[in-house]
């Protein structure tokens, strides 16, 4: 488990804080409102627990060029609703304005900078930490701040000056979000509970295949069942005709990836065959209506928008009997209310085991909240293609540097007299 410090560690009380997190939200394209508050909502008990000091918020949302690219005013607006006391804002990231904010601060103070990514040097400088050093964004608020914390999990895969710029400059430590994940997803990728059990379904089959490859080669997994159009990638893959239109949209997903996704797929069934479970049925939609179909009865022209009952019955066993489960992507066209069924049942499955359940990001962890399930699993992870990076064994270039900045930062509290 990766070794960073986590704000339990520190006297808090009087610090002057950098605060990073990610508050990258889902916006109306034509009303430009908030479609889900879920990321601000997620640092707030952070923000509890610094309560006693002054904390300034770094923070993005969207990139330059795209329609939802919007300074965050109304961020800050919704986090001092959700704190029950103010939040100002400042349109300035890192210059005059910024700057004379910050200095004005007393203990108990929030103050949210304007959109990182409205600052060049954030978009630019994303090699080397050394070349991050030499933004005005580190030069010009590092000497403002006793400590920086980093809660930005959901950019955790990243590399900028306001992700991991700053932990040579200043004690740097894990939020409670930030913690949290690390914990929770080091758990799925180091060291689980036998047997574990990786439910992995959704649309996008390179992603989910990469983490079970990662599973398998590090031989932590006991069983991987595969779902949704990953479920379908999966039977292609194991030599089974599952119709055009269905075989289309698969391989679309993962485009221009197909040939590598495909040896994925094959390598898996060559060498992990007795540890996966793949669909044994399906439901198709025929003249807008759910109906059932054996594997033995394909090809079909219908889509292929659920996995079958018999499969989700052989699955429940071996769910009920883990000791740890992962899950990411759904099981089925949940959105359409005929095809919910598989998805919605291996969410049941989840909440009703004794297993530790670990949500894994994304769409998965946005339907287990909009059902009102995030407090009956282990953990619901709010990174989406971090959590993935995470789960396949890929670099998280905050977490690295986190861990790198341990000792210095340790010793620098330490003589500091911060330390617990």
């Amino acid at each position: 488990m990766p070794k960073v410090l986590g704000l339990d560690d520190i006297k808090l009380d009087g610090l002057k804080i950098l605060y990073r997190a990610d508050l990258n939200l889902p916006v109306h394209p034509s009303t430009k409102e908030f479609l889900d508050d879920t990321r601000i909502r997620a640092i707030v008990p952070t923000l509890q627990k610094l309560e006693s000091s002054s904390v300034t918020i770094l923070a993005h949302q969207s990139r330059p060029g795209r329609f939802d690219f919007t300074n965050l005013q109304r961020h800050a607006n919704r986090l001092s609703q959700l704190l029950g006391r103010p939040v100002d804002f400042v349109s300035d990231v890192c210059g005059p304005s910024a700057k004379a904010a910050i200095d004005s601060m007393q203990s108990g103070d929030i103050l949210m900078l304007d959109n990182v990514r409205l600052h060049p040097d954030e978009n630019l400088l994303k090699g080397e930490i050394e070349e991050q050093e030499t933004s005005d964004i580190i030069r010009n608020l590092e000497s403002h701040f006793d400590i920086f914390v980093n809660d930005a999990f959901g950019a955790a895969h990243r590399s900028s000056p306001s992700l991991t710029g700053f932990t040579r400059k200043l004690p740097s430590v894990a939020g409670e979000l930030m913690k949290r994940e690390i914990d929770a997803l080091s758990i799925a990728v180091e060291n689980p509970p036998r047997p574990y059990v990786a439910l992995l379904g959704g649309a996008k089959a390179d992603d989910s295949l990469r983490v079970a490859i990662n599973l398998f080669e590090r031989n932590i997994v006991d069983t991987v069942a595969f779902l949704g159009v990953v479920g379908n990638f999966m039977l292609m893959a194991d030599g089974l005709d599952i119709g055009k239109s269905n075989a289309d949209f698969a391989r679309s997903q993962v485009e221009p990836f197909v040939d590598e996704t495909s040896k994925m797929a094959k390598h898996i069934l060559s060498n992990y065959r007795e540890k996966v479970i793949l669909p044994e049925d399906l439901a198709i939609e025929l003249n807008g209506s759910r109906e059932p179909l054996s594997i033995q009865q394909l090809p079909t022209p219908h889509p292929i928008y659920d996995v079958g009952l018999s499969t989700l019955m052989g699955l429940r066993p071996v769910v009920m009997g883990a000791s740890c489960v992962l899950w990411n992507g759904p099981a089925s066209y949940f959105e359409k209310q005929n095809f919910a069924f598989g998805t919605v049942e291996v969410l049941n499955m989840c909440i009703e085991t004794d297993a530790i359940t670990i949500i894994g990001g994304g769409h998965t962890s946005a339907l287990v909240e909009a059902r009102g399930a995030s407090s009956r699993v282990t953990h619901n992870s709010s990174g989406g293609g971090a959590t993935l990076t995470m789960l396949s064994g890929g670099r998280m270039p905050v977490i690295e540097a986190l861990e790198r900045s341990f000792e210095a930062s340790e010793s620098i509290l330490g003589e500091r007299g911060l330390l617990v």
